[in-house]
């Protein structure tokens, strides 16, 4: 199957892609110049500082960093730090820190953006006579249920519907920008960025709160990053000309029409609205309530991509993958639908309005375009660019999201605790889940599967034990060609032995390449013990059962096998029998005695793991197939207790 498709640029790609990607940034002229406002006088020296700030704020953090240099750092087509780290990894280890923070901070920021988008949009409502009282939280926590409800039909789906609403709210955009500009051409002079550095510089405002204002126009960027396996880069690329000229020119009518309000301050107008003409206005907010709503679905579809990239990178336990669609980058995850969804809520009922949500909104986004600015400086260094590029650029880029962090860390006490508090739980979820699998794995041991070939081989024919099965199928972690886990062979050799016609071992290597299909027969005893291993892309369904029956059959076929010794009765030749998969659990013994942090490490790691789900649905088992075992591991023994008998 080719997916090359998703690279070419198409108007169906580039309206999907408005739908899906543009959401978070493409709103932002809702609240960024009222934010710039703030309670000061409009002045000449506040409307072109804070238009120039934004300006280059989306010129050198939106256009050069992300569509033009990190959006060149894909991993197969998918974008987000994990994939960018994955690219890294072996040659620079270290940078798993930096990874695991900037995960952990979009994760989080993921939580908020639903919220205050949708809270934003009915809020809007309130504009209308009569509706100045409405109580907005039922309704909002309402569309939001209906929001992740719809999330398992996958961006194809939502592209397709959201795609576009949004083509309509960026012409909008550019008409009611055009429009107030051409009243007033002398705006365009905050192009020039001599306004910026005067504003911050010279100026009496406060430095931190007019860039922690700004910062808002330029926080979808990293959303736009992580999405890029759903939508492609070179549609991204050209989406984003037609998607900034429309910005640009909206902020800029804002700030021609503030202009002309000199003197005075905002009060309850919104310089936005200001820029509809009275019989436009229940019109342009009924458009604008899509387009917020729409704006939470990039960080949705972001957080997707992300955790799928953190559970092949071992962040994460199993959880359920599920592709909607065949077209490549359509995943939908479940328990992360789910998490989401509950955090949301829990935003909603804690902060109320969206005004409060938008003292927690910024502070962690800007930690995690800091990380990926340090993942980039040594992707740029893996690709030898040059020296002579990299130092400035990266120099730059350090500079400006530094100072933006400082801009909004005076946010932390008013809200931006919340979610650094939520990143700071993904980061602890995230190093339990690798730490404590590095833990359980180091303790387990192998064998070689040639030397318990002759104890099998006589369980299989021991015809005074009951059948278990004539396939009795064992999924293992180990790579190697002949070896197996030893708790493996405990259950099949101990533990209520377990007598069979053919064993198979299984094994799964998930390739970085996205749809890989391959498999190798390792033929340790002909007729009776077999390994399996296959090759799986990261974008392939695991359904193990359906392709060790093709894998079987296939072998009948080439005479490999022979089934007619188990299968003379049969009328039915075409029949290869009865399966059933063993799953070994390895579950810490009550025997262990480890160190307190270790044995923290151990309590999150399987708390996490049980929200995982069931281990059957990640390999695409039929649950009537499956049994279960739990294998006591035993990392630190404790001390021998020392008993006296006595008569």
């Amino acid at each position: 199957m080719s997916h090359s498709h998703i690279n070419k640029v198409t108007g169906a790609g580039l309206l999907i892609t408005l739908g899906i990607i543009f959401g978070d940034i493409g709103t932002s002229p809702l609240y960024v110049m009222s934010a710039i406002m703030g309670d000061n006088l409009i002045t000449k020296e506040l409307v072109y500082g804070g238009l120039s700030l934004v300006f280059w704020t989306l010129t050198i953090q939106t256009t050069i960093k992300y569509i033009i240099l990190v959006l060149r750092a894909d991993n197969k087509g998918e974008g987000g730090i994990f994939s960018l780290y994955n690219l890294l990894k072996r040659r620079y280890p270290q940078l798993i820190i930096g990874t695991v923070v900037g995960g952990a901070m979009l994760l989080a920021d993921g939580i908020i953006t639903p919220p205050l988008s949708v809270s934003s949009a009915i809020e809007g409502l309130k504009l209308i006579d009569g509706l100045e009282n409405l109580n907005t939280v039922p309704i909002v926590i309402s569309i939001l249920i209906a929001l992740f409800m719809i999330q398992r039909a996958g961006t194809s789906f939502v592209g397709k519907s959201f795609g576009p609403i949004m083509l309509v709210w960026f012409c909008m955009l550019a008409v009611l920008g055009l429009t107030n500009i051409v009243q007033n051409p002398e705006i365009l002079k905050a192009l020039s960025p001599t306004y910026a550095i005067s504003l911050l510089v010279y100026s009496k405002y406060d430095f931190f709160l007019i860039l922690g204002a700004v910062f808002l126009c330029t926080t979808g960027a990293e959303a736009l990053y992580s999405d890029m396996g759903h939508c492609g880069r070179q549609n991204i690329r050209v989406s984003w000309t037609f998607v900034k000229l429309a910005l640009v020119l909206n902020y800029f009518g804002q700030g021609a029409w503030l202009l002309s309000q000199e003197g005075s301050t905002l009060g309850d107008q919104r310089p936005f609205y200001a820029l509809m003409p009275d019989w436009f206005l229940p019109i342009g907010i009924g458009i604008a309530a899509m387009a917020t709503i729409i704006a939470s679905q990039a960080l949705i579809t972001g957080a997707f991509t992300l955790v799928s990239e953190a559970i092949r990178l071992h962040f994460f336990p199993k959880f359920t993958v599920k592709y909607p669609s065949d077209i490549k980058g359509q995943i939908y995850i479940p328990v992360i639908n789910s998490f989401l969804l509950l955090g949301c809520i829990t935003v909603v009922l804690f902060f109320q309005e969206a005004e409060k949500m938008e003292a927690a909104y910024g502070l962690a986004i800007t930690i995690d375009m800091l990380m990926t600015s340090i993942l980039l400086a040594y992707f740029m260094k893996f690709k030898r660019y040059k020296k002579t590029f990299v130092y400035p650029i990266m120099a730059l880029f350090f500079f400006i999201e530094s100072v933006f962090l400082i801009a909004n860390l005076s946010k932390f006490s008013e809200g931006g605790f919340f979610t650094v508090l939520i990143g700071a739980l993904y980061i602890v979820v995230m190093y339990s889940s690798l730490r404590g699998g590095k833990i359980k794995n180091d303790v387990i041991e192998r064998e070689d599967l040639h030397n318990f070939r002759d104890k099998l081989r006589a369980l299989s024919r021991d015809t005074t034990l009951p059948k278990y099965a004539t396939h009795l199928v064992y999924m293992s972690k180990v790579k190697e060609a002949t070896m197996v886990e030893s708790p493996i062979l405990y259950s099949i050799l101990h533990k209520r032995p377990k007598r069979a016609d053919f064993y198979w071992f299984v094994n799964i290597e998930v390739t970085d390449e996205p749809y890989t299909m391959e498999y190798k027969v390792v033929t340790i005893e002909k007729n009776d013990i077999y390994k399996v291993q296959f090759r799986l892309g990261f974008r392939i369904q695991q359904k193990i059962s359906i392709y060790l029956k093709a894998v079987i059959r296939e072998m009948v076929e080439n005479k490999e096998i022979d089934l007619d010794p188990h299968y003379h009765a049969f009328i039915d030749k075409r029949s290869i029998g009865d399966f059933r998969y063993v799953l070994v659990e390895e579950e810490m013994s009550q025997e262990n005695d480890l160190p307190i942090i270790e044995h923290t490490i151990m309590k999150v790691y399987n708390a996490v793991r049980y929200f995982s789900g069931k281990p059957e649905k990640w390999f695409g088992l039929d649950g009537s197939m499956v049994s279960t075992e739990l294998v006591p591991l035993i990392v630190s023994p404790r001390a021998v207790t020392q008993l006296k008998r006595i008569k």
